[in-house]
């Protein structure tokens, strides 16, 4: 998790490009984290800011 959205981005963005896959950037609480997107539930209590897909825009 971060603090800083700008470096939250960066790290969403090489990871869906790494890994060719969408990864989500969420928000909870005062940080940001990054996962796969197909690791998330609807249960999880998550703010999503945007999601990563390799080779296009979403």
């Amino acid at each position: 998790m971060a603090q800083d959205l700008a470096l939250a981005q960066r790290h969403a963005f090489a990871l869906s490009r790494t890994l060719m896959v969408p990864i989500t950037l969420f928000r909870s609480g005062n940080e940001f984290g990054v996962l796969p997107s197909d690791e998330l539930d609807d249960e999880d209590d998550l703010e999503i800011v945007h999601e990563y897909v390799p080779g296009g825009f979403h």
